[in-house]
């Protein structure tokens, strides 16, 4: 039940197969880790993203809380309106079956 995965940056390849499989890929802002802001990995995180996909852009930032409270902001990184019609059909598997049908 992966639903987004947050890190330091993500190559090319790695970016596009999280958006593909329906998971949200989110960077840290420059200076910020898991170590800056004292996560530990077992945390459950909140991510603060728009209701409507309408109103998610490709590169805006969100905020992410902990279970306990900590927030931070990250960077969205899904760079194209190709790429939100992916994450808004689950992947591209679910994304054309649905065109196909």
């Amino acid at each position: 039940g992966v639903k987004a995965v947050i890190a330091k940056g993500f190559e090319r390849i790695h970016r596009s197969n999280l958006v593909g499989m329906g998971i949200i890929p989110l960077r840290f802002k420059a200076g910020e880790d898991a170590d800056s802001l004292n996560l530990s990995g077992h945390e459950c995180f909140t991510i603060d993203l728009p209701r409507k996909i309408t109103e998610i852009r490709p590169g805006q930032d969100v905020t992410v809380t902990t279970q306990n409270g900590k927030s931070f902001t990250c960077t969205l990184c899904i760079n194209t309106q190709v790429e939100l019609e992916y994450f808004n059909h689950g992947g591209i598997l679910p994304y054309l079956i649905r065109k196909l049908a």
